[in-house]
């Protein structure tokens, strides 16, 4: 895949600024293969992730992003939604009835054409910099499929790009990218089947507690979007995820 505003807007748009900005460095960039379809699965701490991980990576990578960006109403709207379609990314609606079904089929086109396919299984920003449980979608594309997940962790996006702001913060951020894992042969080697949901239940923790490692944080066993809700409704941290003091 080579899409030109991709490769425009990281070569010669932002990547030259953020280059000099926020001074990305990566470890374990030689894990991501030249060619052929991977599942790259990241740890999510802001939205300048979606920036930061393909400027660094040598290959375009195609992420999901939730349909709200797509369809948003007047300039900014409209700017931002063609933005995103400009640059490849795929509008996913996440709380409709077939969202599972549709996540599972476009990531499967994505890997049939031999691309990358990027996913943050949180399935949301972190709210406090942990690693949060991650949902199944990722598994399941991996166990469908048997394409190689490659972990990625994010360090230092959120103190460049704090939930809620604006403009950038000229902080250093990285990342660390682990070795692939074969989806199908990590289920052989503890006699699961690869179509049972407990596996991509067991595979999508697992995966989780390996970003948590990456990243040098906490693995709170808890969805960041129940911890978003219950501390929006003011009622603090729900039981399990309460910051160790």
């Amino acid at each position: 895949m080579r899409n030109k505003w991709y490769w425009a807007f990281k070569y010669i748009f932002f990547g030259p600024l953020l280059r000099v900005w926020n001074r990305p460095w990566s470890e374990g960039m030689d894990n991501i293969p030249e060619q052929g379809a991977a599942i790259v699965a990241s740890n999510h701490q802001a939205v300048m992730d979606s920036f930061f991980l393909p400027l660094l990576c040598p290959r375009q990578i195609t992420f999901l992003a939730k349909e709200e960006y797509f369809v948003t109403p007047g300039p900014v709207g409209r700017a931002q939604a063609w933005f995103f379609t400009a640059v490849g990314q795929k509008p996913v609606a996440r709380t409709s009835e077939s969202a599972a079904a549709d996540m599972l089929a476009t990531a499967q086109r994505i890997l049939d054409e031999g691309n990358l396919f990027g996913i943050y299984p949180e399935g949301t920003r972190s709210p406090d910099g942990r690693v949060y449980k991650g949902r199944v979608g990722m598994a399941r594309v991996a166990m469908a499929t048997g394409h190689p997940v490659i972990p990625v962790a994010m360090v230092g996006t959120r103190e460049a790009n704090p939930i809620g702001s604006w403009i950038l913060r000229p902080r250093r951020v990285g990342m660390r990218i682990a070795k692939p894992i074969d989806p199908h042969e990590w289920a052989r080697q503890r006699g699961l089947d690869p179509q049972d949901h407990a596996t991509a239940r067991e595979f999508t923790d697992a995966l989780m507690r390996t970003l948590a490692t990456l990243a040098r944080r906490d693995y709170v066993d808890v969805y960041a979007s129940d911890v978003k809700a219950s501390l929006a409704a003011g009622q603090g941290y729900p039981q399990g995820a309460q910051p160790r003091a």
